[in-house]
């Protein structure tokens, strides 16, 4: 099997690392367990998996007690989902970098700290203030997991001479789907029952039971020319090389391009345009500083150079755009447009989540990768049709089916796409570049929530619908012509 460049997807386990004072993971089979890719390796990366996507929905159902805690307007209550999302954003990469220049066990413990600090912090918060400082740090923490997961899964690859099974892979994707759709039951159960403080509290007990797991089974990775990862020697080498890769200017860049087009993105209704020329020069000057540093904070030369890995953050990112757009939009109509309560319009949306995970756990026992994405694709369009033939009158087994419609692409997206970066990435940098997949998705999150504002304005109406569904139809045929087209997909088929 071989990547875009020709040479073997899977490095021999001797084989240092490629980028200057990047990781050389060098892995055994601590457990001493058959099989390499086993429970004890997966129960920690699950574990750390799902605290993200967890906790960027399960703060929904906790948004109207805060606010009347802290009498503060829905307006302020919505920088509680924003923040992490951003935060996310900036971070997933950031941490992806960290776990390829200092290994990605350590990475990953460090993380699930940092969540428990931001669990204790929200729960005892005197101020809504503090909540704000709290869900930035859990956007922080949380996002360690994800890129240093798919670092550890590489550096398992390289020391085995094994290619990571695709159904490995696609337990990182169902722990995301699957801890997703349930957050909003769990925040719901959780204010109920012990008060909205507890949606942050629920953090420290996962994140401590993922650290003592990690402890215990995670294995010890070997920084090039070091020793194992928990070594004074390998911590002082690694700091070092991090102090010159980790680029701070470049992530302050980074950090403030995203900020200036999200808060322009947050309001289209009534946009800023006197953001666009700051979201532009910040972009510029970020761009220019990536290419002069010789190892910087997004190796932008890198992605230049790999239209393969290109194309697929933004046809990631544009799915999920999609995806979004739906999730929110739709049940926002059902309850507006159609006049459903907002439990029934809740349970018309749970066959959305179940055909992800589904399709999570079928996408992940295929050989292909171009296949599972172009069914996404199709059936994205497909989706987006049913929606556009939507009113008031639409039967209920209709909008079962649109929501059906969309959650297959989603599952199959998510596996899929991760399956390329996977492939694609330079060995040396699989966590960074997970943590920018993880960014383009969230970028379409962002954009989406713009989008449902832009075109619903005061309330849900079958007309806002249809718009929705038309910029879905025309973006869903955008990422059926990025994935047909995309010779790699096809050739890595072939393989």
């Amino acid at each position: 099997m071989t990547d875009t460049a020709g040479k073997p997807a899977i490095p021999p386990a001797t084989e240092t690392g490629t980028g200057t004072g990047a990781a050389n993971p060098v892995l055994g089979n601590p457990t001493g367990a058959a099989d390499p890719f086993g429970p004890r390796l997966m129960a920690p990366l699950l574990i750390g998996s799902v605290l993200n996507p967890v906790n960027s929905t399960m703060i929904a159902t906790g948004l109207v007690a805060i606010g009347h805690d802290f009498g503060v307007r829905a307006a302020q209550t919505a920088w509680l989902v924003a923040s992490l999302y951003l935060a996310s954003a900036v971070a997933q990469p950031a941490m992806g970098r960290l776990a390829d220049l200092l290994g990605p066990r350590r990475v990953f413990l460090c993380g699930l700290l940092v969540v428990c600090a931001a669990g204790l912090v929200g729960a005892l918060a005197p101020a809504f203030g503090w909540l704000i400082a709290s869900r930035v740090l859990l956007g922080i923490g949380t996002s360690a997991a994800y890129p240093a997961a798919m670092a550890l899964l590489r550096a398992q690859s390289v020391a085995t001479g094994r290619e990571t099974p695709r159904p490995v892979l696609g337990r990182l994707s169902l722990a995301a789907l699957g801890s997703a759709a349930v957050g909003p039951v769990l925040g719901g159960v959780l204010t109920a029952t012990a008060g909205w403080r507890a949606i942050f509290a629920v953090n420290v007990p996962l994140a401590l039971l993922g650290i003592a797991l990690a402890l215990l089974w995670l294995p010890k990775t070997r920084m090039a020319g070091a020793g194992s990862e928990d070594s004074a020697q390998s911590t002082d080498a690694g700091a070092r090389t991090a102090g010159g890769a980790f680029d701070p200017l470049g992530i302050a860049l980074f950090t403030g391009t995203l900020t200036t087009l999200m808060i322009f993105l947050m309001d289209l209704e009534r946009p800023n345009w006197a953001l666009l020329p700051v979201v532009l020069v910040l972009a510029a000057a970020l761009t220019w500083w990536q290419l002069r540093r010789p190892r910087p904070f997004i190796d932008l030369r890198m992605i230049g150079r790999n239209r393969s890995l290109a194309l697929t953050y933004l046809r990631h990112g544009t799915a999920y755009l999609v995806i979004y757009m739906v999730m929110y939009g739709y049940a926002q109509w059902l309850e507006e447009g159609h006049g459903y309560s907002a439990s029934r319009a809740g349970l018309i949306m749970l066959p959305m989540s179940g055909a992800a995970a589904v399709c999570s756990l079928l996408g992940a026992r295929t050989k292909g990768i171009y296949a599972p994405l172009v069914l996404a694709a199709v059936l994205l369009a497909a989706g987006s049709g049913v929606l556009l033939l939507a009113d008031e009158s639409t039967p209920l087994l209709a909008l079962l089916l649109a929501a059906v419609l969309f959650g297959l692409p989603q599952g199959l997206s998510s596996t899929g796409n991760q399956a390329a970066v996977y492939a694609q990435a330079p060995p040396a940098s699989v966590g960074a570049a997970a943590g920018l997949q993880r960014t383009s998705q969230y970028l379409g999150a962002i954009t989406a929530a713009g989008l449902i504002g832009l075109f619903y304005g005061q309330r849900a109406t079958a007309a806002g619908l249809h718009g929705i569904a038309m910029v879905a139809g025309a973006l869903s045929l955008a990422v059926l012509l990025l994935t047909a087209t995309d010779r790699a997909l096809r050739a890595r088929t072939r393989t």
